[in-house]
């Protein structure tokens, strides 16, 4: 049976993108190189097809930072290569890894939902320098120093010669901040947390770890960082479900 081939204008169609987008995708590699016609025409195959599928699920969802961009790259370019157990095997990686991370960042708003609820309080023990505040919680002092800058916390400083004093309520604060930024949380979703926190708000927190404000007019995958992550959960079961599709038999 000859080959049924497809215009430009056919994968654009099929997928809901403009023409030049098919192009840019074949120009990076996203689907397989692609045939000519003597006259110069391109000659997609309903191979093109699915791979542009793919790439176009994986690239619509909302950038979820450099690893896990990667593995979902990793996925378009085993299907490129014709290798579709291959990305099967890696979307299935690709999932676990998604699923892990949205573990860790749950996990993270219930450690700080316990701590908000049950606050330190200050102490006689002598404060700590901020050399000695960061070498307790294993961080540079230039994090610390940028927490602050950022407005994250905001520490008591000694009258005589300026020096920042951190007790037990930095350090714990110190304790949260850390936690939510290896969460994956950025510095502006931790800073509508705290506002909310200092208010006097201890049952909104993950809504507000979560909700960028009506100000804020641009905002990363970070500063709404649960949502991303079910998204992306979401966006790589269906990978899976169109990649599965690739590997039952025709007809079958």
């Amino acid at each position: 049976m000859a080959t049924k081939y497809l215009r430009t204008s056919d994968l654009a169609q099929a997928v809901g993108a403009h023409p030049n987008t098919v192009r840019l995708y074949e120009e990076w590699g996203l689907i397989p190189p692609v045939e000519r016609s003597p006259s110069g025409y391109r000659l997609f195959t309903q191979t093109h097809l699915d791979c542009l599928r793919l790439a176009r699920l994986i690239y619509a969802a909302a950038y979820p930072g450099r690893t896990l961009r990667a593995s979902g790259k990793a996925i378009i370019q085993h299907a490129v290569a014709g290798d579709w157990q291959g990305a099967r095997d890696q979307a299935d990686a690709h999932l676990e890894a998604v699923q892990t991370e949205l573990a860790r960042a749950n996990l993270a708003v219930t450690l700080l939902e316990d701590w908000a609820q049950a606050q330190a309080a200050a102490s006689n023990e002598p404060p700590l320098s901020i050399g000695e505040a960061a070498n307790f919680l294993g961080v540079s002092v230039d994090a610390t120093r940028n927490w602050e800058r950022n407005g994250l916390l905001s520490v008591p400083r000694n009258l005589a010669n300026g020096y920042r004093l951190f007790g037990k309520v930095e350090i714990e604060r110190l304790r949260i901040i850390r936690m939510l930024s290896q969460a994956g949380y950025s510095h502006m979703a931790i800073l509508r947390m705290f506002l909310e926190l200092d208010g006097g708000n201890t049952a909104g927190l993950r809504e507000a770890l979560d909700t960028p404000r009506p100000d804020e007019d641009i905002f990363t995958a970070a500063d709404r960082w649960l949502t991303t992550l079910s998204e992306q959960e979401y966006t790589a079961q269906r990978v899976i479900e169109l990649i599965v599709e690739q590997l039952v038999p025709a007809g079958a």
